[in-house]
C-alpha cells in the first residue's frame, strides 16, 4: 500500500512536471489544474473505496450575471429603504450627499474591490481566505464569521414580522387602520377618519394611533422590559418557520440554487419599488414630502455625527467589512474581471438615493392628509416599516393592494440579503473542514443542522421582551464599530503586510487590468485613518442604549451588549497573539512566516514556474555554451 502510494505521488509530479514544461495553465490558475489532475488519479489509486472518499467540487457561478444578481441582492437591502432615506433628512438633506460620497469613494469602493479580488484570488471562505493570505491574521476571518453569526440569528426575524403584516393585508379591514379590534385600548385613534391639525401635543401625550397599538400589542405583544421576556409568539414562530424553510431550499444546493433564487429575489423587489414610487408620486402632499426629504441644509454639515452616520451607512448597505464579498467573490473563476464588478457599487447607492423618493412621497401624502407637520411622521427603521407605512398605506384607495405589494418588496429585499448571510457562515464552515462537509449530501445535512439550531435560538427574539433584546443584537453585536474595526484591520493587513502592490498584481494577473494608484492609497491610508476616527468619534460620543427613546437598560444588558462587540472584536488581535506564541523559531522568524502568503497561491504558482522555467533555459544556455567551447577546443 505505502509503494503504491509513494509511486502514486511519484507519478504525480511527473505529471506536474510535464505540466510546467509544457506551460499548461498559464492563463488560468495551476492550482485548480493540479487539482483536477489529483482528483483524476484518485480513483486510480484507491480503486473501490475513491466513490466514497471523493470530495465534492466546490463550484462556482453558472454564469455572471447569476453573480451579479446575488451581489445585488446582498447589497440591496431594508437598510436603503427604511435606513437611507431617513438619515439624508435628518442630516441635512441634499446636504447629506456630499459626506455620503466622501465615503463610499474612500471606504465602500475600495473596500468592495479588496474583498471580491482577495475571494476571487484565494477561492476560500472568511477563515481560509486569509490563512493563505496572512495566517497572522487569521483572525479577521473568525471575526467576521461571528458578526454573520449575528447577522443570521435577527435579521430573518424582521422578515417573519413582513410576513405577518402580509398575511392581515388580504383582510377586508386593514386591521392596523381602526380601532375597533380587541388588542385596542381606549387611548386609540383611528388616524384615516380624523383631523389632528389643531392641538397635535396634546393628541400625541394622550393618545396611541392604530397603526401603533397594532404593532405593539398584536404582532409584538411587548412586555415591559427585557427582564420580563415572556411567552413565545407563535403566530410569528410560524412565520419565523415559513422563512428558514425559504432559505433552506435556496441554499440547499449551493451557489446552484442560491444562484437560481436571486432571479426572482433581487430583481422583484425592483417592480415592487417601481410601482410603489410610481404610486407614490401620484399622490397629494407627495411635492411637500420630497422637498423635505432633499431640500439641502448645510449647516449640518459642521456636526461629526452627520458624517459618522454617512459613514456606518455605506458598511451596512455595502455589505462590506465582515466578508460577504469574500465569500461571493470566491465562486468566480480565476479571470473574472472583479475590478469592473465596482459599478455595482454605484447601482446600490442609486438604489438608496430613488427609494428615498419612494418613502417620502407617501410620508408626504400622510403628513397632508392629516394636516401636520411632516417631521411628526418620518420614521427609520421598524417605525417606517411597520407603523408609519403601513399606516399611509391605510389611507389610500384599494389599501390592502399598496400594503400588500410594500410587504412583499420587503420579505424579497430581505431574504436574499439573509440567505447570502447563511451562504457566507456555511461556505466558511465548508472550507475550514472540507474534508468532513464536502462529501456527498453532508453539506446539506450540515445546512439543515444550522438551520434548525438559529431556528431555536431565535425563539427569544419572537418572545414578548424579544424586541427588546433584537435591538440589543443590532445596536451591539452587529455594530457599526465592530465592522468599522475589521474594515480597518484587513486594509491595513493588505496594504501594509501583504502588500498593496502585490494586491495590484494580483488583480492585474485576474483581470487584465492594474487598478488606480488611489486604491492602494485609500487601502494604506485613507481608509483605515477614516474608519479608526469614526471609531474614536463612536466613544467620544457613545450614549447607552434606550428603547422607544423612554426605556433604559439594566446594567447587565448593557454588558451583555458589550460581550457580543467584543466577541468578535477580541479575536482579531488574540488569535494573533496565540499564533505568534505558538510558533516556532524566534520572534523575527514567527512574524516573517506569519506574514508570508501561501506558495501555492495561483500568482506565486505562476512566478514560480516562470523562475523554473529562467533557470531551465539558463542551464540549458549554459550547456550549450560549455559544448561549443569544447567544439571549438
Amino acid at each position: 500500500m505505502d509503494r503504491g502510494i509513494r509511486g502514486g505521488y511519484g507519478k504525480r509530479r511527473q505529471d506536474w512536471s510535464q505540466e510546467e514544461k509544457t506551460g499548461r495553465g498559464e492563463k488560468g490558475n495551476l492550482v485548480e489544474d493540479r487539482m483536477k489532475i489529483e482528483q483524476e488519479k484518485w480513483p486510480e489509486e484507491k480503486g473501490d473505496e475513491a466513490p466514497e472518499k471523493k470530495m465534492e467540487e466546490r463550484g462556482q457561478w453558472a454564469s455572471k450575471t447569476e453573480f451579479l444578481l446575488t451581489l445585488l441582492g446582498s447589497m440591496v437591502g431594508l437598510g436603503n429603504v427604511w435606513r437611507f432615506p431617513y438619515l439624508c433628512y435628518k442630516n441635512g438633506g441634499g446636504a447629506f450627499l456630499v459626506p455620503y460620497t466622501l465615503f463610499v469613494v474612500v471606504t465602500g469602493v475600495p473596500l468592495f474591490l479588496l474583498e471580491n479580488a482577495i475571494g476571487q484570488y484565494t477561492r476560500q471562505g472568511l477563515i481560509t481566505c486569509w490563512r493563505k493570505l496572512c495566517p497572522l491574521a487569521e483572525g479577521i476571518g473568525y471575526a467576521g464569521l461571528v458578526i454573520q453569526f449575528y447577522g443570521c440569528l435577527y435579521y430573518i426575524v424582521i422578515l417573519a414580522w413582513a410576513l405577518f403584516y402580509l398575511i392581515f393585508s388580504f383582510r377586508a379591514q386593514l386591521p392596523w387602520a381602526s380601532c375597533t379590534n380587541a388588542w385596542n385600548t381606549v387611548n386609540c385613534v383611528d388616524l384615516t377618519t380624523r383631523n389632528l391639525t389643531a392641538n397635535w401635543t396634546q393628541w400625541t401625550n394622550t393618545t396611541t394611533a392604530a397603526a401603533v397599538e397594532f404593532w405593539e400589542r398584536r404582532v409584538l405583544a411587548i412586555s415591559g422590559g427585557i427582564e420580563e421576556v415572556g411567552s413565545v409568539r407563535w403566530e410569528l414562530a410560524l412565520c419565523l418557520f415559513a422563512m428558514w424553510v425559504t432559505c433552506y431550499f435556496c441554499l440547499w444546493k449551493g451557489v446552484k440554487s442560491t444562484g437560481r433564487a436571486v432571479y426572482v429575489t433581487a430583481i422583484f423587489p425592483y417592480v415592487m419599488l417601481f410601482v410603489l414610487l410610481v404610486r407614490g408620486l401620484t399622490l397629494p402632499g407627495a411635492r411637500k414630502g420630497i422637498v423635505f426629504y432633499l431640500y439641502p441644509d448645510p449647516t449640518r454639515l459642521a456636526d461629526p455625527q452627520v458624517w459618522m452616520e454617512a459613514g456606518s451607512q455605506i458598511f451596512f448597505s455595502y455589505s462590506v467589512g465582515a466578508g460577504t464579498m469574500t465569500v461571493l467573490g470566491s465562486y468566480n473563476n480565476y479571470n473574472n474581471n472583479c475590478y469592473k464588478d465596482c459599478w455595482m457599487c454605484l447601482l446600490n447607492s442609486g438604489t438608496s438615493f430613488v427609494a428615498g423618493f419612494a418613502v417620502f412621497s407617501v410620508l408626504g401624502f400622510m403628513a397632508h392628509e392629516l394636516g401636520i407637520p411632516i417631521e411628526k411622521v418620518a420614521e427609520s427603521g421598524p417605525g417606517l416599516a411597520f407603523i408609519a407605512y403601513p399606516q399611509a398605506t391605510a389611507m389610500m384607495p384599494l389599501p390592502q393592494l399598496w400594503a400588500a405589494c410594500f410587504f412583499i418588496m420587503v420579505i424579497l429585499l430581505g431574504l436574499d440579503s439573509q440567505f447570502v448571510v447563511v451562504e457566507v457562515v456555511v461556505t466558511t464552515v465548508c472550507d475550514l473542514f472540507p474534508a468532513v462537509l464536502r462529501r456527498v449530501g453532508r453539506r446539506e445535512i450540515f445546512l439543515l443542522l444550522f438551520c434548525v439550531a438559529c431556528f431555536l435560538l431565535e425563539m427569544c427574539l419572537i418572545s414578548e421582551g424579544g424586541m427588546y433584546i433584537f435591538q440589543l443584537i443590532d445596536s451591539y453585536a452587529c455594530s457599526g464599530v465592530c465592522i468599522m474595526f475589521l474594515a480597518t484591520s484587513e486594509s491595513s493587513i493588505i496594504g501594509w503586510v501583504f502588500g498593496a502592490e502585490r494586491l495590484c498584481d494580483v488583480i492585474e494577473d485576474m483581470t487584465g487590468m492594474r487598478p488606480n494608484a488611489f486604491f492602494k492609497l485609500c487601502w494604506c491610508y485613507l481608509t483605515p485613518l477614516v474608519c479608526l476616527g469614526s471609531i474614536i468619534f463612536y466613544f467620544v460620543k457613545y450614549q447607552p442604549l434606550t428603547f422607544n427613546h423612554w426605556y433604559v437598560y439594566p446594567d447587565w444588558a448593557y454588558a451583555l451588549g458589550w460581550i457580543m462587540a467584543l466577541s468578535s472584536i477580541l479575536l482579531v488581535p488574540s488569535l494573533g497573539i496565540i499564533k505568534i506564541c505558538t510558533g516556532r523559531g524566534s520572534i523575527k522568524q514567527r512574524l516573517s512566516a506569519l506574514c508570508h502568503p501561501d506558495d501555492n497561491l495561483p500568482l506565486a504558482e505562476k512566478q514560480r514556474a516562470a523562475r523554473q522555467q529562467g533557470a531551465r533555459e539558463g542551464t540549458e544556455m549554459g550547456e550549450m555554451l560549455t559544448d561549443e567551447q569544447r567544439r571549438v577546443k
